[in-house]
């Protein structure tokens, strides 16, 4: 695996099955990350301070997941111009996870979150590499072999269906 150059996040360890999605298909793509629990409103200086050294630290992406209010990825993209990908996640103190999304989604001008589906840390892990693969040949190949993967498996797919 490369040097990290995404940051994973999520704000408490029960995102953790979510977000391990995204770090699987990092592994998987061969992307550098590193992963943590940043809260924003239980550890703000932490969440402010992890926002600042980003880019400093060689961070190209940050993907950060919150459920409930999930202030987290907005709150972290006003502390850098690394971009940030938010994840909704479903919590048991979310409204299935609709104000999460809306949470993340709804940020105001200026401070822009990249924002997938509800759980779709998957996609977020995705989104990043094909950000990284703008800099990274290696990591382009690896994204370009994995998408083909996906094209042989709905033809193989359709292939059994006739």
């Amino acid at each position: 695996m490369s040097e990290i150059k995404v940051g994973i996040i999520m704000g408490s360890q029960s995102d953790l099955p979510v977000m391990q999605e995204a770090a699987d298909i990092l592994k998987e793509l061969g992307v550098g990350y590193e992963i943590d629990i940043v809260s924003a409103h239980r550890t703000p200086d932490k969440m402010a301070e992890y926002g600042k050294s980003a880019r400093a630290r060689g961070l190209r992406c940050i993907i950060a997941g919150a459920g409930g209010a999930a202030h987290l990825p907005g709150m972290t993209a006003s502390y850098t111009t690394v971009p940030v990908i938010g994840v909704p996640v479903k919590s048991h103190n979310s409204i299935e996870g609709i104000d999460s999304l809306l949470s993340i989604v709804q940020m105001p001008g200026g401070i822009p979150v990249a924002t997938v589906a509800i759980n779709g840390a998957k996609n977020a892990g995705i989104l990043a590499a094909q950000i990284i693969a703008n800099e990274d040949p290696e990591i382009l190949k690896n994204v370009e072999v994995y998408k083909k993967s996906l094209e042989t498996k709905v033809l193989k797919s359709a292939e059994k269906l006739s």
